[in-house]
């Protein structure tokens, strides 16, 4: 193969180059990358925990009560987690795999979390003998099989570009799972993920008073309670419906509704950001409804002002009426489709001084006035020019006609 000088001389030059580094002694390096290079940094240590476990055996409720309370939990990895593989971790011993097998699963699979990243458990599966949680998303994708399967050229799944971006951990129990909380969970799968770190609701909760935070603790929602208690409670909601107010054409109030049937619903009516009403559906009971303030008497510190020495008084403040909202509108102008009269509120005269100068009555000037003539020395001076009278519009109003 011929190559021609004039159109590969930056070829040569680079061949020329790499053969001049390839004959120097001592000169030329290689670096391959492998798997000891590559999980070089990555720790083995592990160190079982040791958590006193419960005799009896899981009950219904404490499923329940288990998935809804370790669904959509953050916590912090402790460890590199391999990326679309399932760990295995027996409570209060080893982890499988573990060791150089678990370096090898992260040089072969990838890491989908280093250490200190942010993992949170998506779905949450008991069976008889394991807890099975899935992190972010899990190790497979939804409908992984459907999406590959066409009738009349049509996906029976879709297909979205959705890459795998979690793993699985399992955590398995000798004898079978016992009534265990989530909390207890959280602290077995310490050496995986670290769930000790305060997330910000859960440190809003603890400036709380020590009533909310039983409320808190206890899942459970007051009248009274803000958004950012109400989230710290029951988290986020299922579903939200956003209606008028009862009597209002303005104003709205939004429906937070948690659970489903049968289990036991929970409709929590915020308007603003205070809750206004709470509904609780149990199965087999009739409806609880929940009006009065259950706050016993604890004001949020957010909304209370404190006026201090040179503070301009708030709207409303003192004897007098408050002050009526700014308005684009004209004095004496209806706005669009408004039957309400608006009355035009003209200058007011001083006390003892007529339009004209005289009194209030009507009458001649007091004395002190011009036109007197016990001060004018008997003369009578001629009398001003009155101003000239209002418009026959703002004169009707000024009289309600």
């Amino acid at each position: 193969m011929a190559f021609g000088w004039g159109t590969n001389r930056r070829q040569w030059a680079a061949l020329a180059g790499l053969l001049a580094c390839a004959m120097l002694p001592g000169r030329a390096q290689v670096f391959v990358v492998g798997e000891k290079t590559a999980m070089a940094d990555v720790s083995n240590d592990f160190h079982p925990t040791r958590v006193e476990l419960p005799a009896v055996a899981m009950t219904e409720r404490g499923r329940l009560g288990l998935v809804r309370n370790l669904e959509a939990e953050q916590g912090f990895a402790h460890r590199p987690l391999p990326l679309a593989t399932n760990v295995t971790l027996i409570a209060n011993g080893n982890m499988t795999p573990n060791g150089d097998d678990y370096k090898l699963l992260l040089y072969k699979k990838g890491a989908f979390a280093n250490v200190g990243d942010r993992v949170a458990i998506t779905k949450v599966m008991v069976k008889p003998d394991r807890i099975i949680l899935d992190l972010n998303g899990g190790p497979t994708l939804k409908h992984r099989f459907l999406r590959h399967i066409q009738i009349n050229d049509i996906n029976l799944g879709p297909d979205d570009g959705a890459q795998v971006e979690g793993c699985r951990v399992t955590l398995l129990f000798e004898g079978g799972v016992p009534e265990i909380s989530a909390p207890e969970v959280k602290a077995l799968l310490d050496p995986i993920i670290d769930f000790s770190v305060k997330t910000s609701e859960q440190a809003y909760a603890d400036s709380l008073p020590q009533f909310l935070k039983d409320a808190i603790a206890q899942h459970d929602v007051l009248v009274g309670m803000n958004r950012r208690m109400v989230l710290a409670a029951m988290g986020a909601p299922e579903s939200k419906v956003r209606e008028l107010a009862p009597g209002s054409d303005v104003k709205h109030y939004e429906e937070w509704i948690y659970g489903h049937q049968p289990q036991t619903v929970r409709f929590v009516r915020i308007e603003g950001d205070r809750v206004t009403q709470v509904k609780v559906a149990a199965l087999g009971q009739p409806v609880a409804v929940h009006t009065q303030n259950e706050m016993q008497g604890w004001a949020d510190p957010a909304n209370i002002h404190e006026i201090a020495e040179g503070d301009l008084p708030h709207e409303g403040d003192g004897d007098g009426p408050p002050k009526a909202p700014p308005s684009i509108l004209n004095p004496g102008e209806n706005a669009p489709g408004s039957t309400t009269t608006r009355r035009v509120l003209l200058p007011t005269t001083p006390v003892g001084q007529g339009r004209s100068g005289r009194d209030a009555d009507g009458g001649k000037p007091a004395s002190g006035e011009p036109g007197n003539p016990s001060v004018q020395g008997g003369a009578t001076p001629v009398e001003p020019n009155p101003p000239p009278p209002p418009p026959a519009q703002f004169e009707s109003a000024r009289l309600g006609q």
